[in-house]
Parts: C-alpha cells; sequence; structure tokens
C-alpha cells in the first residue's frame, strides 16, 4: 500500500486541523549495525584468499596511484636509486678485477705492487662507501614518500561523504580500515622500497657480472683423456643451475608463508581492535564488572594470533632448512666447480678468486627469490589488502550491484520532501513503506515513537547514511543542515576546535566562541578552549550535549535534525536549551526524534509511529486540548470543600 503523506498532511502550520483518518507507514524494528549481515571472523579471512590475484592487485594499485599527487617524486627518487646502483655495480666489478690482481700480486710476491695495489682499495672503497650511503639515503626516502603517496591518497578515498559510514556495510575488505591505513601502507611501501630496490639491484648484478663470468670461464679448462675440455660459459650454467635448484625448493616450501601472513595480519587487526573497544568503554566494564568476560573475549583473540604465528613460526623454521642451506653451501660450489681448472694449471689463485667472486655475485642475484620470499609473502598480503580496500572504497555507496538505493537531491525551493520513499534493511525488509511528506521553512516536527520503530534509521536515511530502499529524498542545501545523533561527536584536538567543527578553530572569533558557551551554561569551560584533552572523556555526556548545541549557535544552520539530542538532560536543561530555537535560532526549521513527552511542547507537530498488527504505524498526534476554564462559582466550592481526610492504619 502507498501511503501518500502529502495529503493526509498538508504542509506543518503553528495550528494544523484535527486528523479524522490518519494513513499509516509500515515500519518494522531497527537492526543494530553490528548486527547486521554478521559474518565469522574466519569466512572473512576465507573469502579474502579465494580473492588473492596478484596482476590484479598490481594493475589497480597502479591504474589508482598514478593519478595521486606525489607519483612524480616518487618515481623521480626511483629513478636516481637506479643511477646509483648501476653505479654501485660498476664499483662492484672494479672491486672483482682488484680482487684478482691482489691475490696474483700475493702468489707472486710483488712487494711494490701489493702496495700500489692498497691504495687502489681505498679508492675503491671510499667510492662503494659513497655511492652504498646514497643508495640507503634514496632507499629510506622513497619508503617515506612511497608510505606518504598511498596513505595520502587512501585517506582522500576513505573521507569522501558518507564513506566512512558505509564502508561498515562493505563485507570483509571494509573491516579495519584503521589498520590497511596505517599498518598495511607502512609495510606496502617499507616492502615495495626495500623489495624493488633489491630486485634492480640484482638484476644489475646479473647484468653486470654475467659478462665477467662467461669470459673468465674461458679459463676453466678440464683435462679428459690427455685434451683440454673447455665448456662455454661454464661457470654461467653452473651459477644458473644453483640458483634455480634453491628457488624452486624455496617455493615448494615457503609457499604456505603467503596465505599464512594475510591470515596474521588480519586476526592482529581483530585482536587490535577488542583491545581498543576495551580501551574506550573502561568505565561501562567497571560498571558491570565484566573484566573477566573482557578476558576471556581478549584471550580469544590473542589465541587466534598465537596460533596463526605458531603455524608461521613452523613454516618459517621449514624455509630455514633451504636458504640457510643453499646459503652455506655457496661459500664453497664456486670454489669446487672451478677447482678442476686451478689444480689443472690452467687457472691461476687469482683467477680462481676471480670467478668464485662473480659466482657468488651472479648466484646471489640470481637467488634473491630465495632470500626474500618471507618478504615477498608479507609484500604479497599487503598489497592485497591495501588494493581491494581501495576497489571497495570505489563501489560505494552501492553496498551490492543491483541493490536498490535512495536518491537524495536538492529541493528546488529549500524545503524537505519524501516521494515514493521506501526504507529496506539490507536483507530487504521493510522499515517505511511509500513514503510521501513535505516540510516547510520554520516547522518544528517531532518524531516519536517506541524503541526499535525506524525512527533512527529514517533520521539517517535523510542524511544520505542509509542508502538502502527506493524513491527520493529532495534536501534543503547540505550545508543548511545540521545533524545532532544520539551521542555527540568531539574531535581529538582543543576544545575551540569541537565547538567550531567541522570547520577549523580559527573560523569564529573569541567573543563568539564564549558566547555560545555561556548560552549553553558552559562558561566555565572557556578557560580551557585552547587545551588539547580528550574531550569525551573529560566532559559528561549532558555536557557533550549542551557543546553540540554551542555548536549549532556558531554555525546557525537553516535546518537541524535532532536524534534523541537532549535525552542526557534534565528538564530544566532542556528548557533552556530548547529555548535556543525561540531566540537565537528562531528562523531554524527542526526535526527531532526523541521518547521523552516533555520535547512536544517545543513542537508544533508530533509524528508518532505505533505497533499494529501489520508493523508500526505512523500518525500525527493529535494536540493535547486544555480543559475549559473553572468558573468562580467553581473555584468557590472546591475551595469550601473540606479536604478529604486521610484513613489511619
Amino acid at each position: 500500500m502507498k501511503t501518500d503523506l502529502a495529503s493526509t498532511f498538508p504542509p506543518l502550520a503553528a495550528h494544523p486541523p484535527p486528523l479524522e483518518k490518519p494513513e499509516v507507514l509500515q515500519t518494522v524494528p531497527d537492526l543494530p549495525i553490528a548486527a547486521i549481515k554478521h559474518v565469522p571472523a574466519g569466512d572473512h579471512f576465507d573469502s579474502e584468499m579465494r580473492d588473492f590475484d596478484l596482476a590484479r592487485d598490481l594493475a589497480l594499485f597502479a591504474r589508482v596511484l598514478r593519478r595521486a599527487p606525489g607519483g612524480r617524486r616518487v618515481m623521480a627518487i626511483f629513478v636516481a636509486s637506479i643511477v646509483v646502483t648501476i653505479g654501485n655495480m660498476v664499483g662492484q666489478v672494479w672491486l672483482n678485477e682488484w680482487n684478482g690482481q691482489f691475490f696474483d700480486a700475493l702468489a707472486r710476491k710483488e712487494l711494490a705492487e701489493f702496495l700500489l695495489l692498497l691504495w687502489t682499495f681505498v679508492i675503491i672503497i671510499a667510492v662503494l662507501l659513497a655511492l652504498t650511503v646514497a643508495q640507503t639515503f634514496l632507499q629510506e626516502r622513497l619508503k617515506l614518500r612511497l608510505r606518504e603517496w598511498i596513505a595520502r591518497h587512501l585517506l582522500v578515498a576513505w573521507l569522501k561523504p558518507m564513506r566512512v559510514y558505509q564502508l561498515g556495510f562493505a563485507g570483509p575488505y571494509g573491516r579495519n580500515p584503521d589498520q590497511r591505513l596505517q599498518e598495511d601502507t607502512r609495510l606496502l611501501g617499507d616492502l615495495t622500497s626495500d623489495l624493488g630496490c633489491g630486485l634492480v639491484y640484482s638484476l644489475l648484478q646479473i647484468v653486470a657480472f654475467v659478462g665477467v663470468l662467461w669470459a673468465l670461464s674461458a679459463q676453466v679448462a678440464f683435462d679428459v683423456a690427455g685434451h683440454h675440455v673447455a665448456i662455454p660459459g661454464y661457470m654461467v650454467w653452473c651459477a644458473i643451475a644453483y640458483a634455480l635448484t634453491g628457488s624452486g625448493l624455496t617455493w615448494l616450501v615457503g609457499r604456505p608463508l603467503i596465505a599464512l601472513n594475510a591470515e596474521r595480519y588480519a586476526r592482529e587487526a581483530e585482536f587490535r581492535f577488542a583491545l581498543v573497544r576495551v580501551n574506550e568503554s573502561g568505565e561501562s566494564i567497571a560498571l558491570h564488572g565484566g573484566e573477566e568476560d573482557e578476558h576471556r573475549h581478549l584471550g580469544s583473540s590473542l589465541e587466534a594470533v598465537i596460533d596463526t604465528m605458531r603455524r608461521i613460526s613452523s613454516s618459517l623454521a621449514h624455509l630455514t632448512w633451504i636458504t640457510a642451506g643453499t646459503g652455506w653451501l655457496s661459500l664453497v660450489v664456486p670454489i669446487l666447480v672451478a677447482a678442476p681448472a686451478y689444480f689443472g694449471g690452467t687457472l691461476s689463485l687469482g683467477g680462481l678468486i676471480m670467478v668464485a667472486g662473480a659466482f657468488s655475485q651472479v648466484q646471489w642475484a640470481m637467488r634473491w627469490f630465495v632470500d626474500n620470499f618471507s618478504r615477498l609473502a608479507d609484500w604479497r598480503a599487503a598489497i592485497h589488502r591495501v588494493a581491494r580496500f581501495r576497489e571497495v572504497l570505489d563501489h560505494l555507496p552501492a553496498i551490492e550491484e543491483g541493490a536498490e538505493e535512495i536518491r537524495r537531491a536538492p529541493h528546488p525551493e529549500g524545503n524537505l520532501a519524501f516521494e515514493g520513499v521506501r526504507i529496506l534493511l539490507p536483507d530487504g525488509h521493510i522499515i517505511i513503506e511509500e513514503a510521501s511528506a513535505s516540510f516547510m521553512p520554520g516547522d518544528r516536527v517531532l518524531i516519536t515513537g517506541e524503541t526499535g520503530a525506524g525512527k533512527s534509521t529514517l533520521f539517517r536515511a535523510i542524511a544520505g547514511l542509509w542508502p538502502w530502499g527506493s524513491g527520493t529524498i529532495l534536501t534543503p542545501p547540505p550545508e543548511a543542515m545540521a545533524f545532532l545523533p544520539q551521542r555527540p561527536y568531539l574531535p581529538l584536538g582543543t576544545l575551540r576546535n569541537a565547538i567550531t567543527y567541522p570547520s577549523p578553530p580559527n573560523a569564529y572569533s573569541d567573543s563568539d566562541v564564549r558566547r555560545a558557551l555561556e548560552r549553553c551554561d558552559l562558561g566555565s569551560l572557556v578557560a580551557k578552549l585552547d587545551r588539547a584533552e580528550r574531550w569525551d572523556r573529560e566532559l559528561s555526556l549532558g555536557e557533550q550535549e549542551r557543546l553540540a548545541f554551542a555548536r549549532l549557535l556558531l554555525h546557525k544552520p537553516g535546518w537541524v535534525f535532532l536524534d534523541e539530542a537532549t535525552a542526557a538532560l534534565d528538564e530544566d536543561s532542556q528548557r533552556h536549551i530548547m529555548g535556543l530555537f525561540d531566540d537565537e535560532l528562531k528562523n531554524t526549521t527542526v526535526l527531532s526524534i526523541g521518547h521523552r513527552p516533555d520535547l512536544a511542547v517545543y513542537h508544533t507537530r508530533t509524528l508518532q509511529l505505533i505497533h499494529g498488527r501489520e508493523g508500526a504505524r505512523l500518525r500525527l498526534k493529535p494536540s493535547i486540548v486544555p480543559p475549559p476554564p473553572r468558573g468562580w462559582l467553581q473555584r468557590l466550592a472546591d475551595w469550601w470543600s473540606p479536604p478529604p481526610v486521610s484513613e489511619g492504619r
């Protein structure tokens, strides 16, 4: 059934006509946000594991970030790092040649050449030291700029209107945004810099030393049946075979680390969130005596972290058999493969040292994958989490493909109106069915009803936080609207910042801020305006609510939407605060949600959600008509009549 509130309720006026036949809106109780589409943590992790696709993640990462500011600076640092690395490679080749000459001089016992080579060594080391310091500086600066580049871009995308709230409904990839913005971006920046520079270094090392090793392999010949046999590039092929063997074994043994590291990040995020939640709710936990129950929940979260770390440690131990074993063997393998030529007399001691050095450089470069497999697993998990988080941000507020959404548009006359609005839960359950209504400037409307009747969901839909449903909500200009939720939000920083929020602290003069605080009975806070505290903890809930109204005095919005915004105030404080709309804010339109019956006197119209057999009904509550005045004879009779005598026990 479609309910046309526009025809049932004329534009709200100071003295509405009596309602003869109220129409209804179908409603169902609100569900807590945390209860909507709850999926166990294990299922969240399983869904992430099934979605691993490195090519897709890298493509998204490159496509999105190339448009983000700061990319040119990152690329400039990376190019400078490559130039320095090339210089380092030239120095390494020079050092390897010096190594062979030095040991040949020792073998020939030539003192003059020995001393000259020592001076040459000092020059080579000075150049390599300067290049290494420059390379380290550029790599660390690359980490910094990468972290800044990624984090700033994600912050801009995350803090677009409505996204922070709606991200909570976006499934597993929308969970724990704090970890993805802080820990995952740090890991991604650090690991991308380390691994990227390391990979470039290894590739250049291969290019520089494969040629050297190929040329030196001509000196490695074997005596076979009295003939000298030389295998072209013998040492190169040995280095490649050794590196491929180690890399293949590492992949087979260490592959589970990719999934385990991703799981560890998820478990750590859940544990950190649980700790923060307990810390923020210390008073409530103490009042309920719930420390033992919280200890049990935290112990369970910690056990999940420890279990994941236990499996990671086992996998790392297995992987160490390969990485450490191939590392130790690499000390003697080049000597062993070149030893026949040395003992056969075709290779001098200096030549053996040069061949062994070049072999080590090539095989160390080729086994870069072996040495960095566990870090690659970390990087793989970090880029997956960041890429999927960014992808989720791109698909808000359409939480599910094909899902209906409430359309919001500016009202041509700056009013508020519902046009065929239907509000649903994410699971498709109806809260409000086909509502149409209009509200005019100057209206004072109160919406009441039992707990869970859908009032706060309507509040969120007007604000644009609740997209599920259909129809159109025509709103005043966004800058003319202000929303006061059930619990006021006080940002981090000074008290001045809290009262001027979301405007900057210097947007209003000291006198304006002082008058707003004093008008809301918060004059004692004037001296604390520039103190930075956790004001959501320092102030009582009633003081926080009065501070929210002081904020209204500064911003002076044309439309104010209140959701239980005076629930913590006593009647006198509430009367004083609501008096703002008769004085300083007399031109402000007010739409309130509340349970307290004494709120009705501050509004010109009351809409009430009443439960019925088919759900709650929204009715226009008739104004209370005061009884007719009593005549003077009746008052005289009341005065003359003796008071009733109470019965004794």
